[in-house]
């Protein structure tokens, strides 16, 4: 395989990652906080212009109401990373690109976004741990709707997904080193 095709193929799978990563986070994120996605979420991404629900309520504290709110929470997921994973595509594709060929820059590269997936999904769980455990009780100064009325579950569904992201980025760090070290194992077994 060419280092340009093993590149081709990291820029189609890593958005396509990306995309699941979200649905599965949102899955887990809406049985924890309904009201993340009928009071923010769904409001955030326009969901009612798709037609597949509807706003019940207006102003400062708007609710949208789906037919099928985990499809709806699947669509978030999935409009909510898919470019992170591109970006993380395109950073560890580049870095792939040291390996002596595209076989082995394809498989390093693979194993590199498995591991910054696993840490952003590790980083997002200490989110929402740390949201129960200290942001519940001390709310930080985010927008909440005027209409919340699960604001702890709330709070700690943001939480989680403001850890996803950092997790995402120490993911990406974490997957370059780990890219630039199979490198020197490859030379090693030359």
């Amino acid at each position: 395989m060419k280092k340009i095709v093993a590149f081709i193929l990291i820029l189609i799978i890593a958005p396509f990652l990306g995309g699941i990563y979200g649905i599965l986070h949102d899955q887990i994120t809406y049985s924890i906080s309904e009201e993340y996605y009928t009071k923010f979420k769904f409001v955030q991404f326009g969901l009612e212009n798709w037609g597949l629900g509807q706003n019940i309520r207006t102003g400062k504290a708007p609710e949208i109401i789906l037919n099928n709110p985990r499809f709806g929470a699947a669509i978030v997921g999935i409009l909510a990373t898919w470019w992170v994973g591109l970006i993380i595509g395109i950073f560890l594709g580049l870095i792939g690109l040291i390996h002596r060929n595209g076989k082995e820059m394809f498989k390093a590269t693979s194993k590199s976004i498995v591991l910054t997936t696993g840490i952003a999904l590790l980083t997002g769980f200490i989110g929402l741990l740390y949201g129960k455990m200290f942001l519940v009780e001390n709310p930080p100064i985010w927008f909440l709707p005027d209409n919340v009325i699960e604001r702890g579950n709330f709070i700690m569904v943001g939480s989680m997904h403001n850890f996803s992201y950092l997790g995402g980025l120490i993911g990406l760090i974490c997957g370059i080193i780990f890219s630039v070290r199979e490198k020197r194992k490859y030379k090693k077994t030359i």
